[in-house]
């Protein structure tokens, strides 16, 4: 007798034996309480930070969001996010302008172009560069990118200074500085093997006839890339990004030991100052009082807030991604 299954309703119902239905089901279970768990994990977190914050939210003299002054233990407490909230997502966005195309470059030139043995080992060393301890990339970006990026810096201030962004009024790149474009870099440097990896995986299973008909056709490799390769992949190419500018948002000691203590609102990123929400909590947690602790769990809570949002936002653009090509097929 062949055992096999019966569809009620839209979905498929096992009528194999006993002994596999009793297979499936403890599985089942162990999958759904992984799930809860997740889910009550993130709920305590949240019920934590928003414990702790209302205290030194409550004594803030000022609009938590649009204050630029970090003093929170003084007398009456004076604090905000502005500062810190705009630093954060700046460089992090720069860090992906900066990375997304050179993860791209080189996941499909891992796939598509290199021989074997040089892709194995060029896959190898990008993923290397994901181990590296953060502090190493700060004490790398501190003593020398600071020095040895100034004349790029200067070069960009001087060639593109009508672009506000790279303006310098004070001229303040004719000397090494630590800005948030020397940041960004660093920042850059660290995402990059993240979405290197994802994208080149993502590449992979792309379907082999989808490039051999492109080729099959008459396309050239870059168009077999352009039309056969990429379109597919986009969705996980996305997720890729979004988990780079996850770990761009919460990076805490290499931004900390490059940025300093700034507090400054500016969009020239090449100027010395800014800073970001992590690399504050890290910088003044230790000498902070009960105050400062608390103001400082406030402002994680608004990274704990824009982390969230920004899975969020990846998980409506996947979908959408996934769903266009569903119904284009």
């Amino acid at each position: 007798m062949i055992q096999g299954t019966e569809t009620i309703g839209s979905e498929p119902a096992v009528t194999g034996t006993p002994r596999k239905a009793r297979r499936i089901e403890p599985f089942r279970g162990i999958t759904l309480a992984a799930a809860l768990i997740v889910l009550v994990i993130l709920g305590a977190i949240a019920v934590f930070l928003v414990a702790k914050a209302i205290p030194s939210l409550s004594k803030d003299q000022k609009n938590f969001f649009s204050t630029k002054v970090w003093s929170p233990d003084a007398d009456p407490p004076l604090f905000g996010i502005a500062v810190l909230a705009f630093g954060t997502v700046l460089s992090s966005v720069i860090a992906l302008i900066l990375a997304v195309p050179v993860a791209l470059g080189v996941a499909i030139f891992v796939v598509e172009y290199a021989p074997r043995r040089l892709a194995t080992w060029l896959g190898y060393l990008i993923d290397m560069l994901a181990t590296v301890p953060s502090v190493v990339y700060g004490l790398w970006g501190l003593i020398f990118l600071v020095p040895h990026i100034q004349r790029f810096q200067h070069f960009l201030a001087t060639t593109f200074g009508w672009i506000p962004i790279f303006h310098d009024p004070n001229n303040r790149t004719s000397v090494a500085s630590r800005s948030i474009f020397v940041a960004s870099v660093v920042l850059a440097i660290m995402i990059l093997p993240v979405i290197a990896a994802i994208s080149r995986e993502v590449l992979r299973q792309v379907d082999p006839n989808l490039k051999e008909a492109a080729l099959a056709l008459g396309a050239t490799r870059w168009e077999m890339v352009r039309t056969a390769l990429l379109p597919p992949s986009r969705p996980g190419i996305i997720g890729g990004i979004m988990l780079g500018l996850g770990r761009a948002l919460g990076e805490t000691i290499a931004i900390a030991l490059i940025l300093g203590t700034s507090f400054v609102v500016s969009i020239h990123i090449l100027q010395p100052g800014g800073n970001t929400i992590a690399a504050n909590i890290a910088t003044y947690f230790g000498e902070a009082g009960p105050t400062g602790r608390s103001a400082l769990i406030a402002t994680g809570l608004v990274l704990f807030i824009m982390t969230l949002a920004v899975n969020l936002v990846a998980r409506t653009v996947i979908f959408r991604a996934a769903a266009r090509q569903g119904g284009g097929r």
